[in-house]
Formats: structure tokens, sequence, C-alpha cells
């Protein structure tokens, strides 16, 4: 099947490269016609947040239930004053005329009953706010849209008055450009690990289809099903940094299959019939770690594991059916570099690299890549072949040096690296999952900037108030409502407690529901403020309303963000579990092995741990937050899932390239010590580029605003490096060598049992086969080969 496709996509080629480009054509037709629609609500199913919202969906027409902002202003010469008073109501009458949008001004009863004009302080009487809340119709993106549009409305000829939008909801996202920093890097690194132009091409470029169609498909999605704003984003960051992964190997072991003589033809068959396999096998893996997330059973996960998986999936196709077609196109040509090749992909680079940075000056690099693309027809050096890289013997490269070192010092080194990641993973003791707040926006955005307008008038509190909900039958319950305000006002953590507000505020005896409006003394991200929540719900409100017959529930957005914390938190184990054993099963089957799938299950945690240790350091405890332009606070509590699924994933990828060419080696000569440097060292090379992309790829996103695609960024980056660093080069060559031949053992009975998993195809030549070919040819030459050696060789 696999050589079959390979051969189609190779003779095919003009077919093929049609079918994707129209494909790519039509999905961007389709996105220009129908447009996104992205959400990032979430509801937990009987959680007192939920019921809370009921309430007010019920009683109060939904505020406060869903997505909601403000517009803070602050005036010099006071919020009473006749000219500011004038502006600031046309501003409200402007945006209460947007549809979906419900306005409450601080200049109103409603407004002064709810306390929106600060009273305390330095600014009293200076600054005051109008809540804005949205329908809960509205899709993120139109949110965005709504904020946007009030920002455009806001008056700019009064002296003295600053005005700022503020509010998750209301706040632009904006899409992210680091994309192009990693296409920039992987330029380079590509070049200078194969020094050929085109082998560097043909991955960013089928890279850059899946990723394309990715987001595009992503975007469709969104007006099907709950799709996050941010979904696109790290779809983009996982897709670009898979996709030249993937590509990569296959056009590795087409280069191979070159060398060895193959026709092109042959060796793109060989290459999918080999690579291709182990590609498909880890895409798959990935996408089915990502689409685990559904055991989580809520619309916002599934819409981010759905996201992901989608961009993954595009780009494995594309690697296995369209790069077949661009080997077609290329052929020899592939080793073929020449001199205007080299300088223009580097301008490009430098390109690509001003307009991820914003630096304008870099953009020149554009135009002197086609420049000096033309100046070749005239300039005859241009023009001129760069000579073949000379490749050393297999076992005279660094990589086969550094294995035989490892091996000779196994227990040291299995020891001292195992520590240092157990070490690298005690911060996550601390982990404290959370929704970061608007604290966390970059400095000068005009949602911080109301943030911070509001916690210097009203106390961080007021960014997250708690909004305490319950049904009443009479006079009495709101007596006891009342009774429950004063208790909240003498709580530690409160600031203010205002209510009971009834929903018939013009007759409150015949009210059927009434709110308590609580400001906490601290922020909504505060650990301080989570406490408070579990105090009220657990102590202060039972003890207030025992025997009364009154229900009280805790809601608001802060109290829901708590509720969804903790129901993922208590979920995570299920996943991980879930992810370990499919993992360890998948391995089994490939390597017909027990312990490399264990060690390698124990190894991913390690690196995994280590990663997760790095995000906590920086993002929760806020060591070096300055650098990335954001602060410390909670680590987003889907975080650690996405991030479990898409390594694990990643890892089965280099899992799968190294231990199948150790696995060969070992099947062909019986020796477990050399097999594994000879492993190594053959798949050193693609291995280390393929990480650097990757590691290049998924930190240029710690420049975004965005903290949770910092976060992704960072932690992705940090376990690819762990993971490519002192897992495959220092921890499986020591334990691969302390084990010997025990790391091959199976039972014959769990033998039977398992299905095989061929990810390598047929017996074809690959670089370790070629490389010993040669050297047991000399070694006969010379009259003084190795028995194995003469075998071979009469074979």
């Amino acid at each position: 099947m696999w050589a079959r496709l390979g051969r189609f996509g190779f003779r095919r080629r003009w077919l093929v490269l049609g079918s994707w480009v129209t494909i790519f054509v039509t999905v961007f037709a389709l996105v220009g016609t129908i447009g996104a629609s992205s959400d990032s609500s979430f509801s937990i199913p009987d959680s007192e947040s939920k019921s809370g919202f009921d309430t007010l969906d019920q009683y109060f027409g939904g505020a406060g239930s869903g997505r909601s902002g403000t517009i803070v202003f602050r005036a010099d010469q006071g919020v009473d004053d006749p000219e500011v008073q004038a502006a600031m109501n046309q501003l409200f009458d402007e945006v209460a005329q947007i549809p979906g949008v419900t306005l409450t001004s601080p200049y109103t009863e409603e407004g002064v009953r709810r306390g929106q004009v600060a009273t305390d302080g330095d600014l009293a009487g200076l600054v005051a706010f109008a809540q804005v809340d949205l329908a809960e119709n509205l899709s993120e993106t139109q949110s965005g849209e709504i904020g946007k549009e009030i920002g455009t409305l806001i008056p700019t000829d009064v002296r003295g008055l600053q005005v700022e939008v503020g509010g998750q909801a209301l706040g632009e996202f904006q899409p992210p450009q680091s994309e192009l920093i990693g296409v920039a890097f992987a330029i380079v690194v590509l070049i200078l690990a194969f020094g050929s132009v085109l082998a560097m091409g043909l991955p960013i470029g089928v890279a850059l289809f899946g990723v394309g169609i990715g987001a595009g498909i992503i975007t469709l999605l969104s007006n099907v099903m709950a799709v996050p704003d941010f979904a696109t984003s790290l779809g983009a960051m996982i897709g670009l940094g898979v996709g030249i992964d993937y590509a990569l190997f296959i056009v590795t072991r087409y280069r191979e299959g070159l060398k060895a003589g193959e026709e092109p033809e042959e060796a793109t068959v060989i290459a999918i019939d080999t690579a291709g396999r182990a590609v498909v096998f880890a895409g798959f893996t990935v996408v089915i770690s990502l689409l685990g997330m559904y055991i989580m059973n809520l619309a916002f996960i599934n819409g981010l594991a759905t996201g992901a998986a989608v961009t993954v999936l595009i780009t494995m196709i594309a690697s296995v059916t369209l790069l077949p077609a661009f080997l077609g196109f290329a052929q020899h040509k592939i080793e073929v570099t020449r001199w205007r090749g080299i300088l223009a992909a580097g301008f490009v680079a430098l390109a690509l690299l001003g307009v991820g940075l914003g630096i304008q000056p870099l953009l020149v690099g554009a135009p002197i890549a086609v420049i000096i693309l033309l100046a070749s027809f005239a300039f005859a050096p241009l023009r001129k072949e760069l000579p073949p890289r000379k490749e050393k013997p297999l076992r005279q490269t660094l990589a086969y040096r550094w294995s035989r070192w490892v091996q000779r010092h196994p227990w040291s080194i299995a020891i001292a690296t195992t520590t240092f990641l157990l070490v690298l993973t005690i911060p996550v003791v601390g982990l404290r999952l959370g929704f970061s707040d608007e604290s966390n926006f970059a400095a000068g955005t005009t949602t911080r900037q109301a943030y911070d307008l509001t916690s210097d008038a009203f106390g961080p509190g007021a960014n997250g108030p708690l909004l305490l909900t319950a049904e009443v039958s009479g006079p009495q319950d709101l007596q006891v409502l009342l009774a429950l305000t004063e208790t909240l006002n003498q709580t530690e953590g409160v600031a203010e407690a205002v209510g009971p507000i009834p929903n018939t505020p013009e007759d409150p005896m015949s009210a059927s529901a009434a709110i308590i409006r609580v400001t906490p003394t601290t922020g909504p991200q505060d650990a301080a403020t989570d406490a408070l929540v579990k105090a009220l719900r657990a102590e202060v409100v039972p003890a207030a309303t025992d025997g009364t017959g009154v229900v009280v529930n805790v809601s608001g957005a802060v109290a829901a963000n708590i509720d969804f914390s903790s129901y993922l938190a208590a979920r995570l184990p299920i996943f991980f579990i879930a992810v370990l054993t499919l993992s360890f099963l998948l391995l089994m089957m490939v390597f017909r092995s027990l312990l490399v799938p264990l060690k390698a299950v124990i190894m991913n945690m390690l690196s995994i741990g280590g990663a997760y240790g790095i995000v906590v350091m920086v993002f929760q405890w806020g060591w070096g937050a300055s650098l990335f332009n954001t602060a410390g606070g909670p680590i987003e509590p889907f975080l650690p899932m996405m991030m479990f699924a898409i390594v694990f994933g990643l890892s089965m990828d280099y899992e799968v390239f190294l231990l199948s060419r150790v696995k060969e080696e070992y099947d062909r000569t019986g020796d477990p010590i050399n097999s594994v440097s000879d492993g190594l060292a053959a798949t050193a090379r693609v291995i280390t580029a393929a990480a650097a992309i990757m590691i290049v790829v998924f930190g240029s996103f710690v420049l975004e605003d965005n903290r949770i695609i910092k976060m992704f960024g960072l932690g992705l980056a940090s376990a690819v490096f762990l993971d490519a660093t002192l897992v495959r080069m220092l921890l499986v060559p020591a334990t691969m060598e302390l084990l010997g031949a025990r790391n091959w053992w199976l039972p014959r009975w769990l033998d039977r049992l398992l299905p095989t998993l061929n990810v390598e195809g047929g017996a074809h030549s690959s670089a370790i086969s070629l490389a010993h070919d040669e050297e047991a040819r000399l070694a006969a030459l010379d009259g003084d080969q190795p028995d194995a050696d003469k075998q071979l060789i009469d074979a």
C-alpha cells in the first residue's frame, strides 16, 4: 500500500499537486464566504456556578452569567463634571445600541447601587465604570469585534478624560506572526544540517500546505462547534513543527536511497514505505492522544483537541502524498545546491524574521533575494554548484563516538541525568491550576490599562466580583440574605458585599430571586480569591442559611473558572493513564519488547515533568516572567493535558525513528552494544535537526501577546529540548547499554497475542547497512574482517 502510494505520487505529481492546490483554494474560499466564530466560553455540568448562572438567566435576563466587560474612565475634573458626563452618556448611548449589548451606566440608579463610581481613596470621584454585558449567543470573535467598535467610539475631545475598554471578552485577539520566526530559523537549520536548498525547501513547503489548510478547516469548524480563538495559533504551532519534522524524515530517507544508487522513483517508494510508515504511525499517535481529551466531556476542551488534531492530520497526509509529488519534481536536483539558492534562502529567512519580529529594515531581505536570483542569469559565479559535503564513515562521526562514551559510563550518566530531570520536576508539586486575569495582558493595551485603573480605584477584586444568587419566596428570605450580606462584610477577604438586589427592584416584596455582589480584596487569579470562594461555599454561606430553606449559590466568572479548574484537575489522572497505556501498547507492538516501551514511558514522563517544572517556575512563580512580558499567575487548567498529549505523540516520533534503527541493526548482527551506537549515529543528524526546528518553532511563540500561547510555546520547546538532548543522547544509550540483549525480551505468550505493527516496511537500504557494507568491503580487501562481516560479504 505505502509503496503504491509513493509511486503514484511520484508519477502523477501534477495531478497530486493540482489536487492539493485546489483543496487549499477551496478551503480559503469557504473561509472568506462563511467566516469564523470562535468561542472560549465553558460551563461545568452540575456545578454551583452553573446553578447560579441558571438563576441569573431565569430572573435577571442573563446579566452577569455570560461574557462581560467594562468601560472604565478617569476624569481629572471628576466624573460628575458636566462636560465629562455629557461625553460619556453619549458614548454609553451609542454602545447600548450595538446589538447584543446591555450596558449599565454609573450615572443610573442601578449603577449607583452597584457602586460603579469610586468613593474611597485618592481616586474617589475621579474614576467610574460602565458594566457591559454581552448576549449569550455572541461568539468570541463577535465579542472582540464589539470591543474594537467601542474603542472607535471613545471621545477624544475632552481634556483630562481617559477611557479604557476592559475585560477579556472585549479584548481583541491578535493573529500570531511568530510562526514566521520559526520558518526563518527552520530554513537556516535545515541548510546547515543538510547543505541543500531543495532538501530544506520541500519539508517547509509541505508543512505550510498542511498548516494553511488545517487553519482554514479549524476556522470553518468554529461555526459548528465551540473552538477557542487561540486554537488556530496552537494548531499552527504544532502543525508547523510536526509538518517539517515528518517531511524531513522522509526526505532524509529519500536521499539515502539516492546515495545507495536507487533511481529517484524507487528512492521515493522506499522512503514512503519506510519513513512514511513511521510518519503515519507517529501522526496517528498524536491525533489519538489529542482526541483522547474528549473524555473530559467539555465543549471548550473538545474544540482545542479537534483544532490541534485536524492540523496534525492534514500535515501528516501532506507528508505521504504531496511530498512524493515534490520529490518527483526535484529528483536528482535535491542534491544540487548553487550559490544563488543559498544566498537567496538566507535573505528570505532574514525577511521572514523581520515580519515575525516587526523589524521593518529586515524586510529588505525579500527584494535582495529576488535580485540575486535575477542576477544569476547574467553572473555565472552565482550559478556555480557548491561542492558536495564529504560524508564521514558512520563510526567516525561525533554521534557514534558520543554514544560509545556514554555506553562506557552508563550508571553514572543514567543516575545523574535522572536526578537532574527529577529536580527539574520538583516545582510541579506546587502546581496551581486556574485562569489568569487581565493583569497578564501586555502593558500598554487598553485591556491591561482598564484592569490597572479599576484596581487602583476600586481594589483588585473589582475586576472579578462574585455573584451570590438565590431564589426567594417572600420577605423572610430577603431578610436571610440581608443578614448574609452583613456577615459577608465582616468576612476576611471580602472588601465589600452589596445586596440583596432583588429581580424586581421596584417592588422588592414580590421578588422571585436576589443576588449579592461580593468584591474580594484580591484579584481574580490570586490564590486567596480561590480560598475565599471555597470558604464561602463550605463555611460562611451554610452557616448563615442553615435551617432557613434558602439555597445560595456562589457564582460569577471567577467562581466558574475555579469550578472548571477543579473539574479538569479531578479528571487529569484518567487522561494521563489512558495516554500512557496507549503509548506503552503501541511501542510494545512495534518493537516486540517489554522493557523498551516501559523505559520510553518513564523517560517521556521525566522529560515532560521537567517541562512542567519550567512552566511553573516562569509562569506561576514568575521567575524571569518579565523577559516574556508577562507576570506570575496560575497555570491554565487545560495546558498540562494538552502538553501531555502533544509531547507524548512527538516523543513517539523520535522513539520510533531512533529505536527502529537500533532494532534493525540488532536483528542484523545480534550485537546489543554496537547496535545502539550505530543506530544513534545513523539518526543523530536528522533527529537533532528536527528537534532544533521544533524548539525554534515552539519557542518563537513566547513572543506572542497571549499568555496561553506563551506557556504552550515555552512548555513544548522545553519538552522537546529535554527529550532530544538528555533523553535521546544520554538516557537512551545508557539504559540500552545496561540492559543489553534484555532490551528486546518479550514473553512468547505475549508475542503471540500482540498484533504486529510494521513501521519500517520491507528490507531496504539504510544508512547503517550501507555503512557496514562499505566497511565489510574494505575489510575483505585487507583480508582482516570478522566472521560476521565475511558472512555478510559471502551472502
